[in-house]
């Protein structure tokens, strides 16, 4: 995840990089990593090079360089200015912004952009979930003329996120899990995969204690075996996204080499070359 390469910005886990985006990616590439997800958020726009053409023209020349790629954009920018409002009809200022982000992406070739619904932007609130269904007919020609995926990223309980889904019913809006933040909310890995595991687009790797934040990966109440054993027999062949949270007295570099070993040992031993 990008901003997770550098020292934290505003005393957040995870922020744009600022003027060291550029630098992450050879810090990736040392640590072994294939691609970074892209960090879109409100208060950093001005120095996002995901605003402008230039801009995006020059993360493609990084990413050949360094040979690290961008393949989806976290967009966190709808956290703050929430896609839905409260009596479940789509924002028009947000919903014409995710227009805008959708061309963007294009320009960047991404595969998939995650839409966090959690915190301000959860669906628990008032009848935001009908207000999720309906915002797919804004820009879904988009999606399908350029087959770029939405991931909806949810605090939903795993019964109504799969109603969620079977509504919408469409192969380019899939689920990302969030491993950590599952753990923090007490759910059961297997409850939620045998329900939105057909929907299953990306995973966020991360460990988080119950009701709590984030620990480093193995240290809080994430059950990775069994998610990871859920992955194997999903056939899951999407990126695992690295969310982890930092470690003392290790640069982050150090740490994402550290945490894709973690990640890479549970994929080996659980699909049998170990055994």
């Amino acid at each position: 995840m990008q901003g997770r390469l550098s020292p934290p910005r505003f005393g957040r886990l995870q922020s744009f990089p600022g003027k060291k985006w550029r630098e992450e990616f050879y810090r990736a590439k040392n640590a072994g990593l294939d691609c970074i997800e892209w960090v879109y958020e409100s208060d950093t726009l001005h120095e996002n090079p995901l605003r402008t053409h230039d801009g995006i023209r020059e993360i493609k020349k990084v990413t050949r360089e360094s040979g690290v790629e961008v393949w989806s954009i976290c967009a966190d920018y709808f956290m703050t200015n929430p896609l839905i409002t409260g009596d479940g009809s789509p924002d028009p200022a947000s919903t014409g912004h995710l227009d805008w982000l959708l061309d963007q992406a294009i320009d960047l070739d991404i595969r998939y952009i995650v839409l966090p619904f959690v915190d301000a932007s959860s669906l628990r609130h008032g009848q935001r979930i009908k207000g999720a269904v309906s915002l797919i007919r804004s820009v879904v020609k988009k999606l399908e003329d350029n087959r770029i995926e939405l991931h909806y990223e949810t605090d939903l309980r795993p019964v109504v996120l799969h109603s969620l889904f079977e509504e919408i019913d469409h192969p380019l809006i899939r689920a990302n899990y969030d491993i950590g933040n599952s753990a923090s909310l007490g759910y059961d890995p297997k409850e939620e995969l045998s329900f939105i595991g057909e929907y299953l687009g990306s995973v966020h790797v991360k460990d988080r204690t119950l009701h709590g934040g984030s620990v480093p990966l193995g240290s809080g109440n994430a059950d990775f075996v069994t998610c990871f054993t859920l992955f194997c027999d999903l056939h899951y062949s999407g990126p695992y996204i690295l969310q982890a949270a930092r470690e003392d007295g290790m640069n982050e570099q150090e740490s994402a080499g550290k945490n894709r070993l973690f990640v890479e040992g549970l994929i080996k031993k659980i699909s049998g070359n170990e055994r």
